[in-house]
């Protein structure tokens, strides 16, 4: 009975072993996944500049930009001290410098010193380009092949204990079949490594390959982000020096354009009538009038009771015309003879003149239109009239606005001095340079009506297009000032700007700010002065992931 526990034993211990024998000492049945990587680089900085070398199998490629705004210099002289001796960079299109390197076939360390000469200055900046050693083609024990050897000792110990079993039912009946089962349990052991080597590669190990880098941008662990040069460039991603100071407080108003009131006018008709066009036409929207124009005419109406009274006016002036007709002609032989005076003759003659100009106003009432002429000469800016539509009295016809005289009034809460500057900004961005021009003394809606005037270019402007106003108090604060351009919002809401900590890495700040003008803004809290902050472009970075 000991000889079969000793030989149930050694069975389970034997395929136990084959189970942990491996295949092939150092063998690898799983490809080891490759690391993303960038490609070897160094970078240095001086006070003016700031270079960037990227190694490209034999050659090394070297970016050269301005230190304080990141704009990239493409004409320059760079000589470069290398293992093989000095070298003379050659510029390529994209601003891209490039030497050739064959020594970068071998891992190692290697100090390059970049003498760079531009605009009559000379730069000594050295930099140290590590190669790493080439990762070979395969690695350690993957973790599929290690649950492979965990399941399969598994298997190998349930076998091995349901085979003892198997053995110590069949010597206990038979005593003489021992030898036979060690035989089986051999046969076992042997199909056993057999499947442990089963589907092996036995080809040699491929040679080591250097790994290949993958230039992308990408936001880092800590929050951070990796923007290549190249990317940098093609994002034109510029940077400025921050750098604190005082300015005056300005409050945000919003405010809308309108027409200046001594440069526009309104055409309305003094009496209901239908329209009618003019010999060339309704003018169009956007079309240029001057003082005097006739624009269109109005023809009232006449109702049957009012045709009756001019009918029966007409008659009585004809009358009267008659009479005073027949007088002027009984005075005229009377004057010459001087039975008549001459002064009496007048009088009737000039009486006969006014009948005659009454019966005429009266007939012109009837046939004549009123005519609607510019009063200003400006623009057509609103009114689209159709023949034969009927303008009631007071009806705006057309809105003639001068274009180049405009103005802006905004609503304020509190009250401004006339000594206070503003600035604007549209919807589009533009900015608008304002100058006070007075400010209402009633309230509408429990604010103050203030007017400015746009300074400069007013050509992009239309009257009633909404605008944001930056009115400077007399109150000053301290602290850094930013175009709005620099600013982004992350997906909290929090205010943010990109700090250019080094050469390819930008770090996001958190800042409060505060209004300052249509451009910038102040920067109250979040980065300190002497900071390089990305002031272009930051949108752009805001959507590296």
């Amino acid at each position: 009975m000991h000889r079969l526990f000793a030989v149930c034993s050694a069975i389970t211990i034997l395929l136990l072993a084959a189970g942990r024998t491996p295949a092939h000492e150092g063998h690898e049945h799983e490809p080891a996944p490759t690391p993303a990587r960038i490609a070897p680089r160094g970078e240095a900085q001086s006070d003016a500049l700031e270079l960037v070398a990227v190694a490209e199998g034999n050659a090394i490629a070297i970016y050269l930009d301005r230190f304080t705004s990141n704009e990239p210099i493409g004409r320059a002289e760079i000589e470069v001290e290398t293992p093989a001796g000095p070298t003379t960079a050659r510029a390529e299109a994209g601003d891209v410098f490039r030497i050739a390197a064959p020594w970068l076939d071998k891992p190692g360390k290697y100090d390059l010193i970049f003498t760079v000469t531009t605009e009559g200055d000379v730069d000594v900046l050295p930099i140290t380009l590590e190669i790493p050693d080439p990762a070979p083609a395969g690695g350690g024990a993957t973790t599929g092949g290690r649950s492979r050897e965990l399941a399969f000792l598994a298997a190998a110990a349930a076998a091995g204990f349901v085979l003892a079993l198997v053995l110590t039912t069949t010597v206990r009946r038979r005593p003489r079949a021992l030898p036979t089962a060690a035989v089986l349990a051999a046969l076992v052991f042997l199909a056993t490594v057999a499947a442990a080597h089963e589907g092996e590669d036995h080809t040699s190990p491929a040679a080591p390959t250097q790994p290949v880098g993958r230039d992308l941008s990408q936001r880092l662990p800590d929050g951070s982000l990796f923007v290549p040069k190249p990317t940098q460039r093609i994002l034109a991603i510029r940077t400025a020096m921050t750098a604190d100071g005082r300015f005056q407080r300005s409050i945000e108003l919003p405010g809308r354009i309108i027409p200046d009131p001594n440069a526009s006018g309104l055409v309305q008709a003094s009496a209901g009538g239908r329209l009618a066009p003019p010999p060339g036409g309704f003018p169009r929207l956007g079309t240029r009038v001057n003082a005097g124009d006739v624009l269109a005419y109005v023809t009232p109406p006449l109702q049957a009771i009012d045709i009756s009274d001019m009918r029966q006016r007409q008659g009585e002036l004809d009358q009267q015309i008659s009479i005073v007709e027949r007088r002027v002609t009984r005075y005229e032989p009377l004057a010459q003879s001087g039975a008549v005076s001459r002064v009496q003759l007048d009088e009737a003659r000039l009486e006969l003149q006014g009948l005659k100009d009454r019966r005429a106003a009266l007939e012109k009432v009837r046939r004549e239109p009123e005519t609607l002429i510019a009063p200003v000469a400006g623009v057509i800016a609103d009114g689209t009239p159709v023949a034969g539509q009927m303008a009631q009295p007071n009806t705006i016809v057309f809105h003639i606005v001068d274009p180049a005289r405009l103005l802006i009034e905004a609503l304020s809460f509190d009250a401004l001095s006339g000594t206070a500057s503003a600035t604007a900004q549209t919807g589009t961005g533009q900015s608008l340079a304002l100058t006070y021009r007075g400010s209402g003394f009633s309230d509408r809606s429990q604010s103050i009506p203030v007017h400015f005037a746009i300074e400069g270019d007013v050509s992009r402007l239309r009257v009633g297009q909404f605008v944001t106003v930056f009115a400077s108090t007399g109150e000053e604060q301290r602290g850094i000032a930013l175009p709005r351009s620099a600013v982004v919002r992350n997906a909290s809401g929090q205010d943010l700007v990109y700090e250019h900590v080094a050469a390819e890495r930008f770090q996001p700040r958190p800042v409060r700010i505060e209004p300052l003008d249509g451009e910038r803004v102040l920067v109250a809290a979040g980065i300190a002065s002497g900071k390089r902050i990305v002031v272009q472009g930051a949108e752009l970075l805001d959507q590296v992931r």
